[in-house]
């Protein structure tokens, strides 16, 4: 039977041995940041589902180092070991995982295969589904105590990467009820959680039974804070040691040695109707692509805190940069059409509140568009009011900030939902062959370099229809104390207090 997830969990009633209040600061009866040992963190967004690691508070589990998955990726993408030490594809639709041993769950019980394959069972079951197994078909079974058995219903080269996504993450059996998946106590990385207080916050303490190095830190003391400016304060006055995502409009505020921008795998990106509309014609999108002023916009809106787009694919992603250069890249881009002259062409642009800057964006795209020829008439409202009319094709134009990689670190699935005929995320109403053919091709590529070029001259090809019009690539501003060391600064948001991050308590 399907496990639907519980947003009530049991986890949520347990008790914090001091509790904290939703003010945006920390026990005032804590001690001062840096003299425990203990790191204090303070977190953009509250839980959504209880800390159910089948939900995207599989992150936040990822991020405090108390959840640990049997893959994990490297800075381009690649997978290396993490609770497994190795696989083997064994035929096109199976593979032999071998788990990693000497590891214990955090109430000691020992990691097997059977214990790995609970975990991702019920990820398999569960209502909805983590979106790393959409479209996906999976059987898993344990061979013996150490080897585990995934078969996939059609080739999938990617499946190392999907396992590294934090929902995926392995639990001790006793974890998994019928409320819901508890990761108190039952996780195995080197933080083990200890109390949770509802949205508040967290408690964690060191692992002494961690099965790699062990942590520096003697613990995590987690609080939510909602509001952005809350959390700068919390880093300015010391009260917090790691602030997740200071907002742009108050990083001035800040000691600028205290902050570190992280590029992120999101681009801004403007998606122009190619199906209806005066946006059918190719050369009037060209003409769209033309009046851009990326960096004016960067430099307005962002102030000089984003990356200017070139393509799709950000600085998240480092390899790719360099295949842009590619004589065959370069050739795709070739053939885009040229600009028409354009003369009180009217267009529709539409976008969304939930991110501050995008109605920003949009004030600036319009002065651009219109003083190349074009009217422009906005429709700005919320994203859940709105993006029923983005997909259908409503607006000739649309600001969408987009990831760009999901959860097995590739792009190529964003590619396919954005940009292919079928694609279930296709606000330009793209169906082209070219594209269609390089996303294809991508898609069964292997892992590696070959995979890496098959995506940029994927990327090529969208690019060469101007159905959408990258504008810039976002970073996440961190805040941390002068104190604090080995903190991660991760594009995707998956590691944050690892075993290296420790107080200089001098």
């Amino acid at each position: 039977m399907a496990r639907r997830r519980s947003t009530s969990l049991p986890l949520l009633l347990l008790p914090l041995a001091a509790t904290l209040a939703l003010t945006g600061c920390f026990s005032a009866s804590a001690e001062p940041a840096g003299s425990t040992g203990r790191i204090s963190v303070a977190h953009m967004q509250p839980p959504r589902s209880g800390l159910d690691p089948l939900s995207d508070d599989a992150f936040k589990l990822s991020r405090w180092s108390t959840a640990e998955t049997l893959v994990t990726l490297n800075e381009s993408g690649d997978a290396t070991p993490g609770l497994a030490t190795a696989w083997q594809r064994t035929s096109d639709t199976a593979w032999e995982i071998t788990i990693r041993e000497g590891v214990s769950f955090h109430n000691g019980e020992p990691l097997t295969a059977a214990a790995a394959a609970n975990s991702l069972q019920a990820a398999i079951d569960s209502t909805p589904v983590p979106r790393i197994l959409n479209g996906t078909a999976l059987n898993v079974d344990a061979v013996d105590g150490q080897t585990l058995r995934i078969t996939t219903a059609d080739p999938d080269p990617l499946l190392p990467q999907r396992l590294s996504s934090p929902q995926l993450a392995i639990f001790d059996p006793s974890a998994y009820t019928d409320h819901g998946v508890n990761p108190v106590n039952t996780g195995t990385g080197p933080f083990k959680i200890t109390a949770v207080d509802g949205i508040s916050g967290a408690t964690l303490d060191r692992f002494d039974g961690y099965w790699g190095e062990p942590a520096s830190a003697a613990g995590i003391d987690v609080k939510f804070v909602p509001d952005g400016t809350a959390r700068t304060a919390a880093l300015r006055t010391g009260e917090a040691d790691i602030v997740e995502a200071i907002p742009a409009g108050q990083a001035s505020t800040v000691d600028q040695e205290l902050l570190t921008e992280v590029p992120m795998p999101r681009t801004n990106t403007l998606y122009l109707n190619t199906k209806k509309g005066p946006f059918a014609d190719p050369a009037v999108r060209a003409a769209a692509r033309e009046a851009i002023d990326r960096a004016a916009i960067i430099e307005s809106v962002y102030e000089d805190r984003a990356d200017l787009a070139e393509g799709l694919l950000g600085p998240a992603l480092p390899y790719a940069a360099e295949y842009r250069d590619d004589a065959e890249y370069q050739e795709l881009l070739a053939h885009r059409a040229q600009p028409a002259k354009v003369k009180d062409v009217k267009i529709s642009l539409g976008t969304f509140t939930d991110r501050a800057e995008l109605p920003e964006v949009a004030v600036i795209l319009e002065q651009q568009l219109e003083a190349a020829g074009f009217e422009v008439q906005q429709d700005v409202r919320e994203y859940q009011y709105i993006e029923a009319d983005a997909l259908d094709g409503a607006f000739d134009a649309f600001i969408l900030s987009r990831a760009t990689v999901l959860d097995s670190g590739d792009p190529v699935a964003y590619f396919a939902s954005d940009f292919t005929c079928e694609g279930g995320f296709a606000i330009s109403q793209l169906c082209d062959i070219q594209v269609e053919e390089g996303i294809a091709s991508a898609s069964e590529t292997d892992a590696g370099t070959g995979r890496q070029r098959a995506i940029m001259l994927a990327e090529a090809r969208i690019l060469g229809t101007d159905a959408a019009i990258p504008l810039l690539h976002e970073r996440v501003i961190q805040g941390e104390n002068a104190a604090v060391s080995g903190a991660a600064r991760d594009p995707r948001e998956r590691s944050l207090v690892t075993t290296q991050t420790q107080l200089d308590t001098k």
